[in-house]
């Protein structure tokens, strides 16, 4: 009868480490749910609902030929959906399938071993796939769910009640933090990032190469932010946040575009007046072209060009958020003359197109005495011309500057910009259209600047000798409070209604600015902790000439601590056996009984042992195996042990007399 309680008791061991094992590989799947393909998914949650129904039903799982036709059919799928396995997204599908599959064929505890690590395994993955610190709390309840499996399945013999379980596991999680943090500071980085791998992160909306009339008032309407950029000291003023992106040259009368080709040679630039320091922290948008505040001194690292038109430009796209260092002058010169090849890029214009424009341009530079009066003559008609600035302007027609000079005479930064380069071309002063973004939002909780889509504008650049190439920004003669006080301020009823409350009522902006200042610093300051950031912690630890060899020095001296404070903390704390009057008395009978040359093998339980002994020394077996059967009614019973019950085992077991075996 007790033999048959036991089985009982190990069966429901068993299905208790399957239940555990299941819900954890499922929880780890959930955080790719979104990456997997819907079959893939619906498969992989078949599998697992199916080995959980066998399991509960009392039949056998599928053989090992079903399993793998099974495992075949799934590598075949998932190679043809991500054209191959080798990638981060592939990879981790087929690691989900796998582990499904794994789960068909648990047996043993190393089976269940081996699901739990799949799952692990999944929650690294997600890690490498997504950063964001919203879904740190995800991963940590996920990680310490998969530690209360281990402890689950790691204990065979009786069911471990899921709190004790969870509380084993979060002690050994605390106790690993110190060590996680060590290694996190101190083990030496190689160059790059941590927590990315190649093709992996999501692009958010951004500026194009290409820009016609409408299309950053298109994008205006997005609240996202496009990057964030801390200064050194005092920022400059609001009206100088310029942040050059793309330069558009190619012109065919409705759209412009970048000039694909290189063979253009950058002016020399004088900076003038005041550098400022700054970082920028870049969000991913697919584009290889970075943001600076204009004009920058040159590019951050050399994978980054300083092109001939004054942007940065990288060799990759941008997939994942980046930081880098620059320096800027808001006012430069250039006291050489434009090249014949930049000169003619620069004034070229389609012919029979915007023929009206044309015409007023030619009689308007006639009257000028020099370009830089008739810049300013243009400016003059914008903003004396009754133009209107509007986030949802008519459309255009073909003839996009004509109709936006002579007919609607309203519009957005794009129609300004356009109008003005084509009609500085006309009059023939060389010019362009640059894009990128205007102002940004101060975070005085975090202390630096959020520039989101909404802050994109264009505006032009202008050709004049003895100069260069300089700024003039038509919409702010249209409308001035645009750059004074920024895109939100100047027109509120273009962004959402839950945008608008985040700004307008207190204290939920407060709460917004305060999660977006310690998101930055979870990306800045964790995801972006690199080799160079090591170098500073040195430095700021007091070493004059960081080195690698002095984080191995740090690193090996902070683990020997550690391992010291677990020693200390282990060593002073009572043995679990030793705290149990049942296991202990037990124990010691089985010391007597090894010196007496019957010792108990490891694998072999009470009631087996006294069995074995009636049969081999059935002398001894008259005094051992009672009490070897009432041990396991205690330990192994179904009710709760009676303490009287204990106590007369511990005094029958320490007074039990052993007879001298032959």
């Amino acid at each position: 009868m007790l033999e048959g309680r036991l089985a009982a008791l190990r069966s429901r061991t068993d299905r208790h480490a399957l239940l555990w094992s299941s819900g954890v590989l499922f929880a780890a799947i959930v955080l790719h749910v979104d990456r997997l393909p819907p079959w893939c998914t619906l498969t992989i949650l078949a599998l697992i609902g199916w080995r959980i129904v066998t399991a509960l039903q009392g039949r056998q799982p599928p053989g090992k030929f079903a399993i793998a036709i099974l495992g075949a059919t799934l590598l075949l799928g998932i190679a043809s959906q991500f054209s191959g396995v080798s990638g981060l997204a592939g990879g981790t599908a087929l690691l989900t399938c796998m582990g499904a599959l794994k789960l068909l064929e648990t047996r043993s505890r190393r089976d269940y071993f081996v699901v739990i690590g799949v799952a692990l395994f999944l929650v690294i993955a997600a890690c490498l796939d997504r950063q964001s610190l919203l879904r740190l709390p995800l991963y940590i309840a996920i990680t310490w769910l998969i530690c209360t499996a281990l402890a689950i399945v790691g204990t065979p013999n009786v069911p471990l009640p899921a709190r004790r379980a969870a509380s084993i596991a979060g002690r050994a999680l605390v106790w690993a933090l110190p060590i996680a943090i060590v290694l996190f500071l101190f083990f030496p980085r190689i160059q790059g990032k941590t927590w990315t791998l190649p093709g992996s992160g999501t692009a958010v909306t951004g500026l194009s190469n290409e820009m016609n009339p409408g299309a950053i008032s298109e994008l205006t309407t997005a609240y996202d932010p496009a990057f964030r950029a801390r200064f050194v000291g005092r920022p400059p003023p609001a009206r100088e946040l310029y942040w050059r992106g793309p330069v558009l040259q190619n012109f065919d009368g409705y759209t412009w575009r970048r000039e694909p080709r290189s063979i253009y040679r950058q002016a020399p630039l004088q900076y003038l007046g005041e550098g400022y320091r700054y970082r920028i922290t870049l969000e991913p948008h697919q584009r290889n072209w970075w943001f600076a505040l204009d004009l920058p001194t040159g590019g951050p690292s050399r994978e980054v060009m300083f092109t001939w038109d004054y942007m940065l430009v990288s060799l990759q796209p941008v997939r994942q958020p980046v930081s880098y260092d620059l320096v800027s002058h808001t006012e430069t010169r250039t006291t050489e003359p434009l090249s014949p090849l930049q000169r003619r890029l620069a004034l070229h214009l389609p012919a029979g197109r915007n023929l009206r424009s044309h015409e007023l341009a030619v009689a308007m530079r006639a009257r000028a005495g020099s370009d830089a009066s008739y810049v300013q003559s243009l400016l003059a008609m914008f903003r004396d011309g009754g133009y209107v600035y509007s986030l949802t302007p008519p459309k255009l027609d073909v003839d996009s500057i004509d109709d936006f000079l002579f007919n609607t005479r309203s519009g957005f930064c794009g129609h300004y910009a356009s109008a003005f380069v084509n009609l500085a071309r006309a009059g023939g002063v060389p010019a362009r259209v640059v894009t990128g973004y205007q102002g940004g939002e101060w975070n005085p909780i975090g202390g630096y600047y959020i520039v989101r889509q909404s802050d994109a504008h264009a505006w032009a650049e202008v050709w004049l000798e003895g100069r260069g190439w300089t700024r003039v920004d038509p919409t702010g003669v249209v409308a001035p409070e645009r750059l004074d006080r920024g895109f939100f301020e100047a027109l509120p009823q273009a962004v959402s209604t839950t945008d608008r409350m985040l700004r307008e009522i207190d204290w939920l902006s407060d709460a917004r600015l305060a999660w977006d200042t310690l998101n930055t610093w979870w990306k800045d300051d964790v995801l972006e902790f690199d080799l160079g950031s090591q170098f500073a912690l040195l430095s700021r630890l007091g070493f004059d000439s960081p080195r690698v060899a002095q984080l191995g020095t740090l690193l090996a001296g902070a683990i020997a601590v550690w391992l010291g404070w677990l020693l200390l903390r282990f060593g002073r704390m009572p043995r679990a056996r030793d705290r149990d009057p049942l296991a202990r008395a037990w124990r010691r009978l089985g010391e007597r009984l090894a010196k007496a040359g019957v010792a108990r093998r490891p694998d072999e339980g009470p009631l087996d042992y006294a069995q074995r002994l009636r049969l081999t020394h059935p002398a001894l077996a008259t005094n051992v195996a009672p009490l070897a059967e009432r041990y396991a009614r205690l330990r192994y019973g179904p009710t709760p042990s009676d303490p009287d019950a204990i106590t007369a085992f511990v005094r029958a077991a320490n007074s039990v007399r052993l007879r001298e075996t032959g």
